[in-house]
């Protein structure tokens, strides 16, 4: 994984302006970025005149005319059509590996878009998602259609979409002293920690942190039970951790690091059980609904399929072209989908890994989170920035429905019963969290906020 630096990143406002040298649409904007807090940019640099109470939109404001992000693209001389067209043509993909991808495009599966498998149902900006580093992309979880989980700067907060209410559950500017030190654990206390990645499952809250930290809390004690860090060096960020039942059904934690090592905790007392050394920076690690296998994607464009207990090397997938950052299981066990840089998804069928399945593309950027719907019917797959993409796994991957928005995409999730879609919006004017319900075939009343 790359070190952070904010010349990677891709602003709106600078692709406006340089697309459209005859315009100023946001009148005197200074675009230069020279600190991490930059990273939070608006993309829409101006000031808000709506009162706080215009913030959030429902689904009949929307169906109503009202843009779902609150833009008021009314008040501004360009349309977002025509901002839609200046971003896909000016829109800089980060590379790591700069290879030709004229054949990978010959293989990527032609969809039909334009499907409706999730309707928009609300978007409230009375709580932000924000982003650690612009590489890693899982920071949004929901627990159920109500109950969703995500950073905003140093706090880990809660939202509720039945109470339209968010609340902190975690602050991690402050020092964090663990509540479980048992003899022999690697427990120590950690303070002002950016996170970089989390998971939530079972009650349980894992979060990594940018300097190597591990905190894990259960969701309804107030206090810390374990946190650490992982590595001594700089810059060996916590990259992925994953919640996952072992074989015996016993709940583990794993975690993946820049410094090339997987780690294996036992959930009950995070005792370290293992450690598994590879050949490059692990920047993403997703376990096998049976707890067996676990995929491990990194800086290389191999990804490998390891056993969880011992890490030994099963079999490498190779196709991709870049750099993986994300990855996730059908819940059957046998397809495997991974995210690159490459702008592609591939999909695997653990039964026959000579090549992949299908290739999946996206429309600007790399693929960084990916999730399946617990039945297995959807692959929500999310580019960097404005695009979501939801598959139908039944139609063979061929129907898709598009969810197009403007801004740095912080995580994606669905709610464990399929009913939810919960994704988060980084902007420091705009940013927000969106949710998505299920379509099925009866219709829904209209929320009255």
């Amino acid at each position: 994984m790359d070190i952070f630096d904010n010349s990677d990143l891709e602003y709106l406002v600078d692709e406006f302006h340089a697309g459209f040298d005859d315009d100023e649409p946001f009148g005197d904007v200074d675009i230069t970025s020279d600190s991490d807090s930059d990273f939070m940019d608006s993309d829409f640099d101006f000031e808000l005149t709506q009162s706080k109470m215009n913030n959030d939109t429902s689904a009949l404001e929307a169906r109503n005319g009202k843009d779902i992000q609150g833009i008021p693209w009314e008040s501004m001389n360009y349309t977002r059509d025509r901002y839609r067209e200046n971003r896909l043509l000016h829109y800089k993909n980060f590379e790591s590996l700069f290879r030709s991808r004229e054949e990978l495009y010959k293989d990527c599966l032609q969809v039909e878009k334009g499907k409706n498998f999730y309707d928009f149902q609300f978007n409230t900006r009375l709580v932000k998602s924000t982003i650690a580093h612009f590489q890693l992309r899982n920071l949004v979880w929901a627990t159920s259609k109500h109950d969703v989980y995500f950073m905003n700067n140093y706090s880990l907060m809660h939202w509720s979409s039945l109470l339209q209410r968010g609340k902190e559950v975690l602050n991690v500017a402050k020092p964090i002293v663990p509540t479980m030190k048992q003899h022999g654990s690697l427990s120590q206390s950690v303070s002002r920690v950016q996170i970089s990645t989390m998971a939530v499952k079972d009650d349980l809250i894992v979060a990594g942190g940018f300097q190597g930290e591990l905190i894990c809390k259960k969701i309804n004690e107030p206090e810390v039970a374990f946190c650490t860090k992982l590595t001594s060096a700089e810059n060996d960020i916590t990259n992925s951790v994953d919640i996952y039942n072992a074989p015996s059904g016993s709940l583990r934690v794993m975690t993946a690091n820049n410094d090339c090592t997987v780690r294996l905790f036992d959930a009950s007392n995070f005792a370290l059980l293992n450690s598994f050394a590879f050949d490059w920076s692990v920047n993403n690690i997703s376990t096998s609904p049976d707890g067996k296998l676990v995929a491990v994607l990194g800086d290389s464009p191999e990804c490998l399929l390891a056993d969880t207990g011992s890490g030994k090397v099963i079999h490498g997938l190779k196709g991709h072209l870049d750099y993986s950052f994300s990855s996730a299981w059908h819940p059957n066990g046998q397809i495997l989908a991974t995210g690159n840089q490459d702008t592609t998804c591939r999909l695997w069928d653990v039964r026959n890994l000579s090549q992949s399945l299908k290739v999946l593309k996206g429309n600007m950027g790399a693929i960084r989170a990916l999730r399946f719907t617990s039945d297995g019917r959807f692959l929500a797959m999310a580019e960097p920035a404005d695009f979501v993409h939801l598959f139908d796994t039944e139609a063979g991957y061929s129907h898709c429905q598009e969810i197009d928005l403007f801004g740095e995409i912080a995580g994606i999730s669905f709610s464990p019963d399929t009913e939810g879609l919960f994704v988060g919006v980084a902007d420091r004017t705009y940013g927000s969290l969106l949710e998505f319900n299920r379509k099925r075939n009866h219709s829904y009343v209209d929320s009255i906020f």
